[in-house]
This record gives C-alpha cells, structure tokens and sequence, in this order.
C-alpha cells in the first residue's frame, strides 16, 4: 500500500500483522505523507499503549515517535475529534472497544480518511479485539509479517513468554509488553500451553 489509494469520498485502511512487523512504522510513514500533502491529521492510540515514548506518543520499537492522542475508547476519538481533520490515524486499534467498528465507519463516510493499526491475533493465535471487523469493512487491507526468532520464516503470531517460557492458553488476553515478553514466531513454532491435551484431539 503506498497510500495513493482513493475514493470520491472517504475510505478505511487496515494495518495488521503481528508484534515487531512494522505497523507502527507504517502507520508514521502514512501519517507523515499525509501531513507532507498539506492534509489535516489527527492520531490516537490506545491509553493502554505507553512503552517507549510514553503516553503522549505513537513510537515504533526503533524510538522514533509522534505525538498522539490517548483514548480508553472508541467514544473519545468522537468527543475529541477535530471537526476539520482530514485524515484519522488510530494505533493499536485492538485495544479499543467494538464500538471503533462503528466509528470508524462512520468517519469514512463523512469523507476521511481513517488509517488504523493494530495486532490482529492475540498470544493464543485467535482473532483480537474488533481487528477481524476492521480488516472486513475496510477498503484496503495490508498484513505485515515479522520474522520468526526461531526460523528466520515469514512471523504471523505473537509468542508470549513469561520468566522466558511460552505462556498458558488461559494466561489473560491483554498484557502490554515488548521484546522482553513477546517474540515473533511463525504458525510452526508457536506454541501456547493448554495444560490438557485438548489441542492433541483438536489434531
């Protein structure tokens, strides 16, 4: 996607993947484009979300950064909306409640440009948070890949690790974290601990 994707009127873009694929980066570079193009641009992120820039920034895991509006849902990106923004840029859209479906929607179709990033499958490998409904009504859909630590293959999941073991299936969904704690892994080398054997007769 390079960001030249138009419409007469307003659109939705999805970027998806997995921790360490670059959403973030894509998700700056989109917005910065934008802003070279004299567009007006607001960006939110998730409240839950305040690793390495802090609270008042998007920053990818290589530091670089832009400031950014923290919401707790999607209700604050209304309330807060600049009526004259242009262009809507949402990261770690997974975080934020089902009702992003419908405001982002909604944005679209009075005329902006909504670009969204997020996670779109949690530690256990299974759809995360509104990210399937997003990819769904979205125009146009790009799913970045990280590179499996174990393997070097094309990374899709997420590898939650806890005192540097892989995490229980019943682990909570949520828990913000970074290299320490995640690692990009390929459908292969995943592995969530079910402590039963109920993933064997699922084979």
């Amino acid at each position: 996607m390079n960001g030249s994707f138009q419409t007469s009127g307003g659109w939705m873009e999805v970027i998806a993947g997995s921790m360490f694929s670059g959403k973030t980066e894509e998700l700056m570079r989109r917005v910065r484009r934008a802003t070279i193009a004299r567009k007006r641009v607001q960006l939110f992120k998730s409240h839950l979300d305040d690793r390495y820039a802090g609270l008042l920034a998007i920053s990818s895991h290589d530091r670089r950064s832009i400031e950014a509006i923290p919401v707790d849902s999607a209700a604050q990106i209304t309330l807060r909306l600049d009526p004259a923004a242009q262009v809507i840029a949402i990261d770690e859209a997974q975080f934020l409640d089902s009702e992003i479906v419908r405001v982002a929607t909604a944005l679209a179709e009075r005329g902006r440009r909504v670009i969204l990033a997020g996670i779109d499958s949690d530690f256990r490998g299974e759809p995360f948070g509104s990210m399937p409904q997003l990819m769904a009504v979205a125009e146009v859909v790009d799913k970045l890949h990280a590179i499996c630590v174990l393997c070097g293959s094309p990374a899709s999941r997420n590898q939650r690790l806890i005192d540097g073991k892989p995490a229980p299936f019943h682990s909570p969904t949520i828990m913000v974290g970074a290299a320490d704690s995640y690692e990009a892994r390929c459908r292969a080398c995943h592995v969530v601990p079910r402590g039963d054997d109920t993933q064997q007769q699922l084979l």
